[in-house]
């Protein structure tokens, strides 16, 4: 299927690893080129060197830097001409104590939210002169087993990329959301063993297993293309069924 991608171009936060690189990779496949933005330089020179194309353009950048929106906005205008598509991916998860101070509560909203929305706002501009344009966030569940300030970050991301999505769509923008299931990464090999993700595969994923990055690439690379033009404000999970509310 053609997606008419070839000759767009994006953003994509968090491309050193996991997801975001997964995403990167999916996207030159298709034609579009890419600026990479991630702190891990080391990283983001080996997906340039593994697409092979020339189709990447690495950036360093820890998106919770003071004008890191700007920077990253005014950087991928300079280097690509215009933007198309941003895929808001940077993040982390922050498990909380009760009596986590300011500080503890403030990180995790400025990494998991406002670093989300003020890229947007800086790209958004030219997009809506365009009048083309598409945001995907990588967000996270709706169904946390305790405390954690990234939860509620990203529950925050929904309600602000819905309302958005209201305001933006007589410009030809649509802004959707995709959070994750359980998806391999470094960070889930090192801290979950082998034999506790295949029990938990059995007892909580219905599909029997746990996803991969490339299971998440392929819907935010089709959320990003033309042929999803109908699809705006949404709340799409991949996570193999294991989330347990119907809607």
């Amino acid at each position: 299927m053609d997606l008419g991608l070839k000759s767009k171009t994006a953003v994509v936060t968090g491309a050193s690893i996991g997801i975001g690189r997964a995403i990167a990779k999916g996207l030159a496949a298709e034609g579009v080129r890419v600026v990479g933005v991630a702190r891990r330089t080391d990283l983001l020179a080996e997906l340039v060197k593994e697409v092979g194309s020339g189709l990447i353009t690495p950036l360093e950048q820890d998106v919770m830097a003071k004008d890191a929106a700007e920077k990253i906005a005014a950087f991928a205008v300079k280097e690509l001409g215009h933007v198309d598509i941003l895929i808001n991916n940077a993040g982390g998860s922050r498990p909380l104590p009760v009596d986590a101070p300011d500080s503890k509560w403030d990180e995790a909203i400025a990494l998991n939210f406002t670093s989300y929305r003020r890229i947007a706002h800086a790209l958004l501009p030219q997009m809506i002169e365009r009048k083309w344009g598409r945001i995907v966030n990588i967000t996270g569940k709706s169904e946390p087993e305790g405390l954690n300030a990234a939860f509620a970050a990203k529950a925050a991301v929904h309600a602000w990329a819905k309302g958005l999505s209201r305001e933006i769509g007589e410009h030809g923008i649509t802004i959707n959301c995709i959070p994750p299931g359980r998806i391999m990464s470094e960070q889930i090999r090192r801290n979950y063993p082998p034999d506790y993700r295949e029990r938990f595969a059995e007892e909580e994923i219905p599909v029997g297993y746990w996803g991969e990055p490339e299971d998440l690439a392929a819907l935010a690379v089709f959320l990003a293309s033309p042929v999803a033009r109908y699809i705006t404000g949404t709340v799409i999970p991949v996570d193999g069924g294991l989330r347990r509310y119907q809607f």
